[in-house]
């Protein structure tokens, strides 16, 4: 069994910077295709950034590219999203995933919510003005 773990989310003013982690416990988190998603009630859960399993690749939302990076450790089983630039449509829950199924014909960018397998709690972020 996979188990996902936030933290990181708090309070934040426009134009702050904040780190979110997710810690993975379970399985071969080297070789997970990881996510960050975000929702804001009512809405759909929205796509932020993704990575690859030894960190070469990753993708950006055109929301936050250029204000986010995501980030792994695999050697502590965590990942990252570190953002700057915060604006107050950027509060929401942010969500960590994990696509644990190996499938190299589909790239990063085509994985949506749908292709991953186990989610964390969430991590609410909040940027005031």
């Amino acid at each position: 069994q996979v188990h996902l773990v936030e933290s990181g989310g708090r309070l934040v003013q426009t134009g702050g910077s904040l780190r979110l982690s997710c810690v993975v416990s379970g399985g071969a988190f080297s070789s997970y295709v990881m996510g960050w998603f975000r929702r804001v009630p009512g809405n759909e859960r929205e796509f932020v950034a993704a990575i690859n399993g030894n960190g070469g690749y990753t993708y950006y939302a055109a929301s936050v590219k250029g204000r986010a990076t995501i980030s792994r450790d695999n050697s502590k089983n965590t990942m990252y999203l570190e953002m700057n630039s915060l604006k107050t449509e950027d509060t929401a829950v942010y969500y960590c995933a994990a696509d644990t199924r190996t499938r190299p014909y589909l790239s990063v960018a085509d994985r949506g919510p749908g292709e991953y397998d186990y989610w964390g709690q969430g991590t609410q972020v909040t940027v005031s003005s």
